[in-house]
């Protein structure tokens, strides 16, 4: 009998990213059942089936399950690949209303419980400036290499406007308990970053 083939390239990858989801998944579920702050590391791993060893391979603290996700670098790669014609803020406004679409599509619950988290959790919440500003940067880089040119004032207030617009817009979603649509929430506030709507 011949050999068995060699597992295809990046079955490993798939898998890590299988167990990863599966922690973040099993930990959202506790969270939302006994609170943040009530459940433990241990708690997640084995609500998981996995080793405690195996959720700090993937996750290098508790915080982490509910910080990390893979959206910076969709949004990064969006705003690169907007047209040259663009203005920077169009470029932006475009880039996120399309990576929004598509994690709102598939996983738009997840994205409300970890909002959620972050806006009600005061040691979440503390952390949310520092993982803003990693976000801010990335997106003034992506603005910067759209246009072949250097990280500017003129592309870090444009950045920073951009994600306090969508944070709003995220903030005032899960105010209302995610009933609101949330793309459309997010054009509104670039609709107000613009002036585009007057005050009420």
């Amino acid at each position: 009998m011949a050999p068995s083939p060699t597992p295809p390239r990046g079955l490993r990858e798939r898998k890590k990213a299988q167990t990863r989801r599966s922690i973040q998944e099993h930990a959202l579920k506790l969270f939302l059942s006994q609170g943040y702050e009530n459940t433990t590391v241990e708690q997640i791993a084995a609500a998981a089936g996995v080793s405690h060893m195996t959720f700090f391979r993937h996750f290098p603290t508790k915080e982490s399950v509910v910080e990390s996700d893979d959206y910076d670098p969709l949004i990064v790669r969006l705003i690169e690949e907007r047209p040259p014609e663009e203005d920077p803020l169009t470029a932006l406004q475009r880039a996120l209303a399309r990576g929004l679409a598509a994690i709102y599509d598939t996983d738009k619950d997840a994205l409300l419980v970890r909002t959620r988290l972050v806006v009600r959790t005061p040691a979440l919440r503390a952390r949310a400036w520092e993982n803003q500003y990693a976000t801010e940067q990335l997106f003034s880089q992506a603005l910067a290499a759209r246009a072949r040119g250097e990280v500017t004032l003129h592309t870090r207030v444009l950045a920073a406007a951009s994600l306090a617009a969508l944070t709003t817009a995220l903030t005032h979603w899960v105010d209302g308990d995610g009933e609101d649509h949330l793309p459309t929430l997010v054009d509104e506030a670039f609709q107000v970053l613009r002036g585009r709507i007057s005050a009420s």
